[in-house]
Formats: structure tokens, C-alpha cells, sequence
């Protein structure tokens, strides 16, 4: 196995000498080869492209491919079927030639997107991005949690947990609310980040950006907020907000380095890696397909460095930046799951219990918001103090909207106005708890429809 040596985060890749072209010199931190393959690719596919065109979908600049276009058909990849009144309505397709060498270039591999970005331009982003980012603040983390009802007794814990940049282990029974809180805290990071369509390590191709987990920015200027860049002429970056990346229990240690698809010829991000800059969030720990000791021993590096390690399907291994909020959520408290060693790097180990009364009687006013189900003082009531203590259950955030949804859903079906009503309330909650021998009847029609 071979390692690749990670340049110095300040090396900035550049074309150096007026010919990009030859023999040599890179193409914005690129060679020339990988670019004109490239290019190639796109060539064969579209059929013919016009200098703009194709420069849109290499992602570089219109100079760029014009010396490139120039190369080629100095070479004899590439002519021109017929000029337009202006310089920018040439069009280019393949000779013969460019098609043969165009099928070599699939062999190589299918990639198809903008040209990908230098790894040591990709580490330079994240660290500069990294930097620009501001400390949570009070104020800021009661904004972004203005739609939950969150103890306020957990506020410092939480912010001061952002703050540190360690991992957070959130732990407390099923329903409290765990994984909803995890993907509200990604707000209080504030700004936006630019991420690559992809990053090029060692002649291969890395795909980084994902439209699942990287949402594209939208009304903002023409840096973003917080970023000191303006790469938005460069086509090979896209500027979205910080990601937030969700894994559960199919996660194993196989999803945590590249994938490569042996017919593209590609690889694929891990799940950390697409979520630099933003937040990781593990969900569910403990109930994994691994066993959460050889988990946590493939993050006990990364968590410590900030700098994780992967590995190309040609066995070149290299370091890319850890830049990651990592949020733990499990069920289970964390002396049952984790080894000293790596509980030490558990910078925040927090507890989510149930709400006490006054504050679950909010998530029912929530609730009845969220359903359209007006709110009425008898039927909130009869849920927080007749329901609950009758089947001594505690106060957690999930169940109002779960009971209540399902009043929405009867009175859907019989086309009637929803109410919250003991009656309606006692049938929600037997279907939604399934209790044996317990079920309740189906409210009057005239409960729920109000005819």
C-alpha cells in the first residue's frame, strides 16, 4: 500500500506557463490529460458542443477550454462543422480520432460531472471555512430552537458543546427527541460553505457532492455569508448551507471509506466526508450491524486529529480534513457502549429525559397547530392527566403529535372537522400504542365531524 502525501493546506495547484497543454503543467492544479479525457467524455455524449457550453460542463473558464479546444484540434481530436457569425458560436464535435480516444477515456472512467477539484484545493476550502466560523451564542441557539420545547436547564450544556468542536453523545429513551434536536443543532453553525462536485486524489476521482445531503444556497450574495471567497464563476464548486448528515443503523465500517464502483471507475464520498464543515449525526448507537467498540475505534483518530484517513481502490491511502460536529444518539447511557479510552473523547455526554407538564402541554399545542386539530382545554386534559398516568407513561415529545395526527387521519376518512375530544383521544391513543385488550371504540361520528 502506498500513501500519498498530503500537500501543505497553503499549496494552491495552478497552471504556471502560458501553454497549460503540454507536456507537463497542470490545469488548474489538473493534467492536461485528465482535463482533454475530460473533456472528451463530454464531447462523445453531447455530440457537438459550442466553447461556452462545454465550458460550462468542464466548470472552468472560458480561456481555460479555448487553449484546451486549441490543443485538441492541434492533435486531431476535435473540428469544426461549421462557424457561426461570432467567435463564440463555433461549435466542436470528435474526428474519428477524438471518438477512439473518447472510448479510451471511458475505459479509464465514466465521470461525467465538472472537472474535479485538487485535493489540496479542497483541503485549503475547509480549513478557511472552518475558520470562519462563529461561536454559538445564547441568543442564537434559542432561535433555533424556537419551534421546540427544550428544557432551559439543557441550553448551556448544548451550546457550550457546539463550541468545543468534540463529539456529543446524546442519550435518553426512545421519543424524547434525540435525532430532532441533532438536526436543529446544524442551524447554529451559521454561514454557508462551498462544496466540490468532486476532488481528484492520485488520477482518481472522488464524487463529493450529493443533492440528498447538500442543500444548494439560495438568496444570498455573491460570497454567501461568512465566506471570504467568491468561487461562484468557478463551475467546479457549489455554494449550499453547512450539511447535516444522518446515519443509522445501516451504518458499518465499509459506508465510513470510499466506495468505488468498479464499472464507473469512480468513487464515491463517505458519509464524514460529505458532511465537512457541518454536522455528523449517528443515530441510534448501539443497534448497528457493528459492534459499537469497533465503531468508536474507527473514530477514536478523527475525533482526536480532526483528520481522517481513506483509502483508493488502488490502495493509495491519503489524510483529508475532520471538520465535523459529531452528535452520538443512542438509547442506551454511555458507560454501557463505549471503553474509557474513548469515552474521554466524548467531549459532552448529555442527557434528553422526558418534559415535565407545563412544557408537554406546549408540544400538545404544537401539535394540535401542526394537525389542524383545534385545541380544546378537555381534551388536552384528558391526555396529560388521564392518558399518561393512566398507563403510566412519561412525558415524551413525539407522542402528541402521533396521537393527535391520527384524530387528523379519522376525520379525513369520514370528511368531517377533527376534534379533540376524551372520546377521540382514547381511540388515537389504542391504535397508536396497539395495546392488547385495550382498544377503544370509534368515536361517534358527530364527535369528530361536528355535523
Amino acid at each position: 500500500m502506498t500513501e500519498l502525501s498530503l500537500p501543505a493546506p497553503s499549496l494552491l495547484l495552478k497552471a504556471s506557463t502560458p501553454d497549460p497543454f503540454s507536456d507537463g503543467p497542470d490545469v488548474a492544479g489538473l493534467p492536461a490529460a485528465f482535463v482533454t479525457d475530460l473533456a472528451l467524455r463530454h464531447l462523445s455524449r453531447k455530440g457537438e458542443l459550442k466553447l461556452y457550453a462545454l465550458a460550462q460542463c468542464l466548470g472552468l473558464g472560458a480561456a481555460l477550454v479555448d487553449a484546451l479546444l486549441m490543443q485538441m484540434r492541434t492533435q486531431a481530436l476535435v473540428e469544426v462543422p461549421r462557424r457561426g457569425t461570432l467567435e463564440g458560436d463555433i461549435s466542436f464535435v470528435l474526428t474519428d480520432a477524438g471518438q477512439r480516444r473518447a472510448r479510451m477515456a471511458f475505459d479509464k472512467c465514466h465521470y461525467l460531472g465538472p472537472a474535479p477539484v485538487p485535493l489540496a484545493d479542497y483541503v485549503n476550502q475547509i480549513h478557511e471555512q472552518n475558520s470562519q466560523l462563529q461561536p454559538v451564542r445564547d441568543q442564537r441557539l434559542r432561535e433555533v430552537l424556537s419551534d421546540m420545547v427544550v428544557p432551559p436547564a439543557l441550553l448551556p450544556s448544548l451550546g457550550s458543546a457546539m463550541n468545543s468542536g468534540k463529539a456529543i453523545y446524546l442519550h435518553g429513551a426512545s421519543g424524547v427527541g434525540k435525532t430532532f434536536l441533532a438536526e436543529h443543532l446544524v442551524r447554529t453553525l451559521e454561514g454557508q460553505v462551498w462544496v466540490p462536485h468532486a476532488i481528484y486524489v492520485d488520477g482518481e476521482v472522488i464524487q463529493v457532492f450529493d443533492p440528498i445531503v447538500h442543500r444548494v444556497a439560495q438568496g444570498a450574495g455573491p460570497n454567501g455569508r461568512g465566506l471570504l471567497r467568491d468561487l461562484s464563476a468557478d463551475g467546479r464548486w457549489i455554494r449550499c448551507e453547512r450539511p447535516v448528515v444522518i446515519a443509522g443503523g445501516e451504518l458499518t465500517l465499509d459506508t465510513l471509506d470510499l466506495a468505488y464502483d468498479a464499472h464507473t471507475r469512480v468513487h464515491m464520498a463517505p458519509p464524514q466526508l460529505k458532511a465537512n464543515n457541518g454536522i455528523f449525526v449517528v443515530d441510534d448507537l448501539g443497534r448497528q450491524r457493528v459492534s459499537p467498540s469497533e465503531l468508536m475505534n474507527r473514530w477514536i483518530v478523527p475525533l482526536d486529529r480532526h483528520v481522517d484517513y481513506l483509502t483508493l481502490s488502488s490502495g493509495t491511502k491519503f489524510s483529508v480534513p475532520f471538520d465535523v460536529r459529531v452528535i452520538f444518539s443512542s438509547n442506551l447511557p454511555p458507560e454501557t457502549l463505549v471503553d474509557p479510552a474513548f469515552a474521554r473523547r466524548l467531549g459532552y455526554k448529555i442527557e434528553i429525559g422526558p418534559l415535565d407538564a407545563d412544557a408537554y402541554r406546549e408540544v400538545v399545542s404544537q401539535a394540535c397547530r401542526r394537525t389542524r386539530v383545534p385545541e380544546s382545554p378537555s381534551g388536552v386534559g384528558h391526555l396529560v392527566d388521564t392518558l399518561h398516568p393512566r398507563h403510566g407513561q412519561a412525558f415524551l415529545p413525539c407522542i402528541p403529535y402521533d396521537v393527535i395526527s391520527k384524530i387528523a387521519d379519522l376525520a379525513r376518512y369520514r370528511q368531517g372537522q377533527p376534534l379533540l375530544t376524551p372520546e377521540a383521544l382514547d381511540w388515537a391513543w389504542a391504535n397508536y400504542f396497539g395495546l392488547p385488550g385495550q382498544a377503544a371504540p370509534v368515536p361517534d361520528l358527530q364527535a369528530i365531524s361536528g355535523d
